[in-house]
């Protein structure tokens, strides 16, 4: 019998169970896949190490969201990078965000507009991003259904900016119309590609705060560690073994039954007993494994959101040195044309491993990958033939597009491989291979977000469908919210036997 069982070993759920296990708690991680990460995950190929989904952490400095998950499992600093920036590519004109808040207000009014309205906006935003960035990482909770969560909140945000707590309801769309700047369009082009990016959502759809958030990552504080995500989980994994912890992989789970204090997690290892249930995977997975009472609740935010799932297209690329040293910085985002959608090559993400990172490459060799959103009903109901030809063309596409900024990229590839939906659906699991969260909207996120406790004492959900919706540090915030309800309920469950004994 464990105290734990963790379902999903991505990063929502190893980071609750080293956080649960450094406490005293005995954990177990169930990984369907031969290893962990999920769709912050990694796989090797003829030496490169390529990232499937997130290629950058976020806010794991001091005091961050992700630096307090390493202080509080006494984990030693990760062997990263600190990214200065990145650069933008607009159709006509380039941009670096950087990361040092003096060079990026300088940068943003020089490339994008220096009328009182474009500062009172930037202003506006910069005050939103810093009150509910020091929220996040003091705690907060949403969505709110308890008196305990609204004081845990209350002291999160501070009485001195609880006015702020009106823009709940907006979207980034009424903020740029108070402004006089909907209309800008190379500055609204910038903010939707950010948007896209971390919260997948529209200008007119996605929630203030939640876009500031997502619009302001990197200055908070972006990295790639050495070795990209796998160099990331090798080092969070052997930190979590060292505590204890166990991580069993290729061990799918098949169904949960029980309740709190007597679980049973069937898969196809075997049954696992455990006081309680942690899921990190995807809602709709959920729902097929958990106990009826779970799978009920979830069934209205199922429906709710199955519209709003999107996925993504990666072309993963192993090149020699000289086709991306023509770059001082990194990691680039390219738009093709204002007038087109975002999505299918046109917002596009290009991330460059560092010339020095032979954990990533061989000595000589990078590593890159382009990824861009999708619809994913472009990619369903396709015969293998049209579906290879697609996916070719695409590639080929966005590989076309990056040599804006890398002229001979993929002119000598050692690697080149493509990811679809249909490769998240094989290789993650994930339904239809939508990835990253639900798009937010006012109607998804924040307070009418899935909560982490959903029907049945003892179990708890955790994952990148919650506040603030910005991928691996949505997940991180997630997994202390529910490691700390778990600690209190455990705590609850010794007092009670030690007085009845």
């Amino acid at each position: 019998m464990r105290d734990v069982v963790i379902v999903g070993g991505g990063m929502a759920g190893l980071a609750t169970a080293v956080r649960l296990q450094a406490q005293g708690l005995s954990t177990t991680v169930l990984e369907a896949h031969g290893q962990p990460g999920g769709c912050a995950g990694f796989f090797r190929h003829r030496g490169f190490a390529f990232d499937v989904g997130a290629t950058t952490l976020v806010d794991f400095e001091p005091s961050g969201v992700g630096g307090e998950l390493l202080e509080s499992i006494g984990m030693s600093p990760l062997d990263a990078e600190r990214l200065p920036g990145y650069v933008a590519w607009l159709p006509d004109r380039v941009a670096t965000l950087y990361r040092d808040p003096q060079h990026w207000s300088a940068e943003r009014l020089a490339k994008f507009g220096d009328t009182p309205a474009h500062r009172n906006f930037w202003a506006f935003l910069d005050k939103l991003a810093s009150v509910f960035w020091q929220a996040s990482r003091r705690g907060v909770q949403l969505p709110m259904r308890h008196f305990d969560e609204v004081v845990r909140n209350l002291h999160a945000l501070g009485l001195t900016n609880l006015s702020l707590a009106r823009f709940m309801n907006w979207t980034m769309g009424d903020a740029l119309r108070l402004f006089g700047l909907r209309d800008d369009k190379p500055l609204t082009a910038l903010l939707a590609m950010l948007i896209q990016d971390t919260v997948h959502s529209s200008l007119d759809a996605a929630p203030l705060i939640n876009a500031a958030l997502g619009i302001t990552i990197r200055g908070v504080g972006l990295s790639r560690h050495r070795g990209g995500m796998a160099g990331f989980w090798q080092q969070l994994i052997a930190h979590y073994r060292a505590l204890g912890g166990e991580l069993r992989v290729g061990c799918r789970v098949t169904r949960i039954e029980g309740r709190a204090g007597q679980f049973a997690i069937h898969s196809q290892r075997g049954i696992f007993q455990a006081a309680q249930v942690v899921s990190a995977l995807p809602a709709a997975l959920t729902a097929q494994i958990a106990p009826p009472i779970v799978a009920n609740v979830l069934q209205p935010y199922l429906r709710r959101d199955a519209a709003s799932l999107g996925g993504a297209i990666i072309v993963f690329l192993g090149v020699p040195d000289h086709e991306v040293a023509n770059q001082p910085l990194t990691h680039h985002q390219l738009l093709q044309d204002y007038a087109q959608p975002l999505g299918d090559g046109n917002n596009m993400f290009i991330s460059v491993s560092a010339p020095d990172d032979t954990e990533s490459a061989p000595a000589g060799y990078r590593v890159v990958m382009l990824s861009t959103h999708c619809e994913l009903r472009g990619w369903e109901g396709l015969s293998a033939a049209a579906y290879a030809a697609q996916k070719q063309a695409i590639g080929a596409c966005l590989v076309q597009y990056a040599r804006r900024v890398y002229p001979t990229l993929g002119c000598n590839p050692v690697v080149y491989d493509i990811g679809t939906p249909r490769t998240y659906a094989q290789f993650t699991g994930r339904p239809r291979g939508a990835v990253g969260g639900v798009q937010q909207t006012l109607n998804n996120a924040n307070q009418n977000a899935i909560p982490y406790s959903v029907g049945l004492k003892g179990f708890w959900l955790v994952g990148d469908s919650t506040w603030p919706g910005l991928g691996t540090v949505a997940c991180v915030l997630g997994s202390r919210l529910v490691a700390e309800a778990i600690l209190r309920k455990a705590t609850k469950s010794i007092e009670s036997k030690t007085k009845r004994g």
